[in-house]
């Protein structure tokens, strides 16, 4: 089955481009094209191979071979830009106008049409202008051979329809990149001030010590000539003010490897809520080690990434609280929920909570969301390091 499935999904990539996000979108819209038989359904038919009674004896030939023209120019309408789509929602309209004395519901065709549409241009207005144009040719077309005037009323309702629903989606789409791709500078900004105080502070840190090192070596090279127990107290001292250097230096790459959970919260927020996601938290002021921290912050990460992803969520909801020795992180959503498949991502949270000795629990049921439980063990230099009050002094931000 799984070879199968990849097979169709490589064929679904060859016709569909990955960047529209689509899945199997456009696949399910050709069940439309079953409305263009409905003539044959109507009037009864004697057989495959031939005419409907009361049809036109082209009916089958040129209906198949409607669809066998249409199929290349809908597929082409997706992976083409500009003039390109214009030339496809040309193509399929065209095809809708040379059936239409044949078969009344040829119809769909014009409406695939109208709907690719509101993929051209820019403007909203240029996308009227051209829906506009291809529903009034056909309304003079319904006119001329004599159809009832509801088949056009009908086809127009749809057709609008489908426009603006087409044009609402584009644009969305459109938003969602853009505020993605904000959200990129903002992190490639938010990297490059990092960077540039990690270089202040490492210039600050280092500039004197290294000067420092720097004279008292001199001087100890001076010294060793003339007064070798002199030259010896000040290579002591360089090597003192090195120790005290590596210290620092170590202190403060400490500091930078740690993800702060604020941070995490902070961002998680500014995700879910520009993709339509409720999301509330509740954090207290207990004192959490730098590791311990990094650990539930990169948790928290995680699993705001799954609920993007995979979840469908209304809402979302994180809570941190401090019970006895125990920090315990909650998420949780209101999605789908499914049976947890266990990836790198949620592999690789358990290992971090479990080398500090901690435990993740995943509860997941289809239809009733996902919730995470992260306990891990908060030890300090006096014992506990945490606040052990009660929930009613966790502050919903």
């Amino acid at each position: 089955m799984k070879p199968f499935n990849k097979t169709l999904l490589r064929w679904r990539n060859r016709l569909l481009p990955d960047e529209l996000e689509l899945g199997w979108t456009p696949f399910y819209m050709l069940g439309y094209l079953v409305f263009v038989f409905m003539p044959a359904l109507f009037t009864g038919s004697s057989g495959f191979g031939g005419a409907p009674r009361g049809m036109p004896e082209m009916f089958w030939p040129a209906t198949l071979a409607s669809i066998v023209v249409f199929l290349p120019l809908y597929f082409a309408a997706y992976r083409s830009t500009g003039i390109g789509v214009i030339v496809c929602m040309l193509g399929i309209a065209a095809i809708g106008y040379a059936l239409l004395p044949i078969n009344p519901f040829s119809n769909t065709y014009i409406i695939f049409a109208a709907g690719f549409a509101a993929y051209v241009g820019r403007a909203l207005v240029q996308r009227m202008a051209w829906m506009a144009g291809i529903l009034a040719a056909f309304l003079v077309e319904i006119v001329a051979l004599g159809y009832p005037i509801f088949i056009g009323a009908i086809t127009s309702i749809i057709v609008v329809a489908v426009f603006f629903g087409n044009h609402f989606f584009s644009e969305s789409t459109r938003k969602r990149a853009e505020l993605k791709l904000s959200h990129d500078e903002v992190r490639r900004l938010a990297a490059l001030a990092e960077r540039e105080r990690i270089g202040r502070d490492l210039h600050d840190l280092l500039g004197h010590t290294l000067s420092l090192v720097a004279l008292k070596s001199e001087l100890a090279g001076k010294l060793i000539d003339r007064d070798v127990h002199a030259a010896r107290r000040e290579i002591d001292e360089v090597t003192r003010v090195s120790r005290e250097a590596l210290a620092q230096v170590r202190r403060a790459v400490t500091g930078i490897r740690a993800a702060g959970l604020g941070a995490e919260l902070a961002s998680a927020r500014l995700m879910l809520e520009s993709d339509g996601v409720a999301f509330r938290y509740a954090i207290g002021d207990a004192s959490l080690s730098a590791e311990v921290e990094t650990v539930l912050a990169l948790a928290v990460r995680e699993a705001i990434t799954n609920i993007l992803r995979h979840a469908r969520a209304g809402t979302a909801d994180v809570s941190l609280e401090v019970r006895g020795d125990e920090a315990v992180l909650v998420v949780s959503d209101d999605g789908r929920g499914s049976d947890v498949m266990p990836g790198n991502g949620l592999t690789g949270m358990r290992e971090r909570i479990e080398a500090l000795g901690g435990s993740l629990r995943v509860d997941s049921q289809a239809g009733r969301g996902t919730r995470l439980e992260l306990r891990v063990p908060i030890e300090a230099d006096d014992g506990v390091i945490g606040n052990t009050a009660p929930s009613s002094r966790w502050a919903l931000r």
